[in-house]
């Protein structure tokens, strides 16, 4: 338990400015206490307590404000960031280095049996507010935008944004229909809409150009 303690502290050490020291971060961010409390937790499940476990799975929730269901497995070195609102559900499996900000949910899309939530590699980093619903993977490196609603598997390396998600950089690299450290990045992410957009006004403006060519030889004509 300390073993983990320690290397949830480095995380946060190691991607939040805001952190001036370890006392500060053992005292006053909850997504540190919500994953402390959610090992006890997940130790409990597995050894089939499950009301022990759900019991202190809602106390931490009303602390928190975090829901991480202790049958949920998390890696190590994860990071929540203010954490309000965060989701994780049961079969959820996270991996190493993955930072989650607020209000994002791991969740479900029905009753199904079984795996029903995401797996999420090393790595991830999942936005305020962004949905991941399905028994899919997230690969390792990976980036999902605020707000986005992700509905299927996200290959490695790869930033998706939007609603539904889509993948819009792949290995650094645009995809042109629209080491070790993490990429934390949340404000110079591609928006696919607005680049629609701009393909479709600047088709319009192609059309408008080509009409008043015509129009103009005809009255040419006509004269």
């Amino acid at each position: 338990m300390f073993k983990h303690i320690k290397n949830d502290i480095k995380a946060i050490r190691d991607r939040d400015p805001a952190a001036k020291s370890t006392l500060e971060i053992l005292v006053c961010y909850p997504g540190l206490h919500s994953i402390t409390i959610h090992r006890l937790s997940h130790w409990l499940y597995k050894k089939r307590l499950f009301l022990f476990a759900r019991i202190l799975s809602n106390m931490a929730r009303f602390f928190t404000g975090i829901e991480i269901h202790p049958g949920a497995s998390l890696g190590e070195g994860i990071f929540i960031d203010h954490g309000m609102g965060v989701v994780i559900g049961e079969t959820a499996e996270i991996g190493n280095n993955v930072t989650i900000y607020q209000g994002a949910t791991l969740g479900g899309t029905g009753k199904e049996c079984g795996k029903r939530h995401p797996t999420i590699g090393d790595n991830v980093v999942i936005s305020a507010g962004a949905k991941v619903l399905g028994p899919f993977t997230v690969g390792s490196n990976s980036k999902i935008g605020a707000g986005a609603v992700v509905l299927k598997e996200v290959p490695e390396n790869c930033t998706v944004v939007g609603i539904p998600g889509r993948v819009v950089i792949k290995d650094n690299r645009k995809i042109k229909r629209i080491g070790h450290e993490i990429d934390l990045d949340q404000i110079r992410l591609p928006d696919p809409i607005a680049q629609e957009i701009a393909c479709m006004q600047s088709r319009l403006s192609k059309l408008e150009n080509y009409i008043i060519k015509i129009e103009g030889r005809n009255s040419n004509e006509t004269l």
